[in-house]
């Protein structure tokens, strides 16, 4: 199992930027599809971007165009750079990390970002 601590959320104004970083421990951190989700207040956990293994990002439709998801194996870090933001994103934001043919999947504890109108 990986252990995954989020950190770079805070307080930022509407049309700012955050950049939010997820440092893994553990082994085989590049054998892992690392993503980004996040649960604002009273609503269920929805995902946000991926990075996989082999290379691919994907990104929910609401985040699109605003959003980099990117990767450093060498420093077994996961970052989610947010531009744009709006109001509409505060949210706590997790890391995960997955390893389907073994069964992984991993959250770190949650970073909080609030975008004021």
């Amino acid at each position: 199992q990986v252990q995954l601590v989020e950190s770079g959320g805070g307080l930022v104004q509407a049309g700012g930027s955050l950049r939010l970083s997820c440092a893994a421990s553990g082994s085989s951190f590049s054998y892992h599809d690392m993503g980004w989700y996040r649960q604002a207040p009273g609503k269920q956990r929805e995902w946000v971007a991926i990075f996989t293994r082999s290379g691919n990002t994907n990104y929910a439709d609401s985040v699109k165009g605003r959003f980099t998801i990117s990767r450093d194996n060498g420093k077994k870090t996961v970052y989610l750079q947010m531009n744009t933001l709006k109001p509409e994103d505060t949210a706590v934001y997790y890391c995960n990390a997955q390893r389907a043919q073994l069964g992984i999947n991993s959250w770190g504890k949650g970073t909080l970002v609030t975008v004021s109108s």
